[in-house]
């Protein structure tokens, strides 16, 4: 037998010493990938902060803290997950449920809970309990669900989801729909379904729009598809951005020396707004060797979905996935002027900490998933 293919694959080996990996439950091609595009992450805010050790110093806190999360949640057997599931879902809507009552205020939105020692955001855990308790209500049922057992699934995608756009949070709650609505996917569901839901979410915008949606997002919409109608305003950020990355061009202007950030000239360059800062000093090339190494992550998270062993693991490592294939689009999209802002960082690139312990957790999952897999013998 190959051991080398088969320890790719994931199959079960002896543990090799304190060190090993596969000891601690970690995936090497997804380890190695994420080593890889946080250590790029950090080159490039290095140059987004003005060179500043102090935000570098912090950066490396929170990252040091998102491996140690990872590290941890890859030693929790995916059964065990399943048995937290409702349990964990139940203790998120309580907590969401409060930020409206007891919530922090912070740049005019009510989304933090002060809990003494630290402050803590419930809609950043929901990103992953979502997923894990739609899939661990899905995959009790037959495949493909039925009609009322995908309504109970968008139901649960739903509540979380509402509560979260009170604070108001639309960004979030869009990640977090497209979680739900991921499990839903990957069951196989009919795409008569798919079809009547994309009529409704249509023709609901219009109340969305009215309704449901603040004035600046309203604003932030209406500036996407118009910006250069308020350059000096609400179309200030996306028009900086958009030259920023076209004054890049093929090569770059080099590391540290890029005039939109380097002269103040672009907004939020550290963190919604840093893919930026990358496509002007390192341009196409260095955009595209980007890409390629989100797409490694993306390819591999794919990959240990396909070789779960049940339904759960399969429909959770496929959603998270697919999750993190989202925040990348939204970003890079929203940067370039192709969607809206709605305040989504890159992925494990911008500076801030919530949502790098999310990621990395999610990744763990990924990770107990594939190590944790049991040797069938036929």
């Amino acid at each position: 037998m190959n051991l080398g293919l088969d320890s790719y694959l994931g199959q079960r080996e002896p543990a090799r010493g304190v060190f090993s990996l596969r000891r601690w439950h970690l995936d090497w091609p997804l380890l190695l990938s994420l080593l890889v595009l946080t250590g790029s992450g950090l080159l490039i805010l290095y140059s987004a902060t003005g060179e500043s050790w102090d935000m570098m110093g912090r950066q490396l806190t929170r990252l040091a803290i998102a491996y140690l999360v990872m590290i941890a949640v890859a030693q929790i057997p995916p059964q065990t997950l399943l048995h937290w599931a409702p349990w964990v879902f139940a203790a998120g809507i309580v907590l969401l449920a409060a930020v409206p009552i007891f919530g922090d205020v912070g740049k005019g939105a009510r989304r933090w809970l002060d809990l003494g020692l630290f402050r803590f955001q419930p809609s950043e855990m929901m990103k992953i309990v979502v997923p894990m308790m739609v899939a661990w209500y899905l995959s009790a049922k037959p495949m493909p669900p039925r009609p009322h057992h995908v309504l109970v699934a968008l139901v649960l995608t739903a509540l979380p989801m509402g509560l979260i756009v009170i604070q108001p949070d639309l960004g979030t709650a869009l990640l977090i729909g497209a979680a739900g609505v991921f499990v839903i996917l990957l069951t196989g569901i009919s795409w008569r379904y798919l079809a009547g839901f994309t009529v409704f979410v249509a023709a609901a915008a219009p109340l969305a729009w009215f309704y449901f949606m603040h004035d600046y997002q309203r604003q932030r919409v209406l500036t996407f598809l118009n910006p250069e109608s308020d350059p000096l305003g609400a179309g200030y950020h996306i028009i900086q951005s958009k030259i920023a990355i076209g004054s890049g061009g093929v090569w770059g202007k080099g590391w540290l020396n890029g005039t939109q950030s380097q002269l103040d000239f672009l907004p939020e360059r550290s963190t919604d707004f840093i893919f930026s800062v990358f496509a002007e000093e390192f341009g196409l090339v260095g955009v595209i060797v980007l890409f390629v190494l989100y797409l490694l992550v993306i390819l591999r998270g794919l990959y240990i979905a396909s070789q779960a062993q049940d339904c759960f693991t399969r429909l959770l490592a496929g959603s998270l996935t697919l999750t993190f294939f989202v925040y990348l689009f939204v970003n890079v999209g929203m940067v370039s002027g192709l969607l809206p802002v709605v305040g989504i960082p890159l992925p494990l690139v911008s500076y801030g900490g919530t949502s790098m312990v999310t990621l990395m957790a999610g990744f763990g999952i990924l990770m107990s998933i594939h190590t944790h897999r049991r040797l069938i013998t036929h």
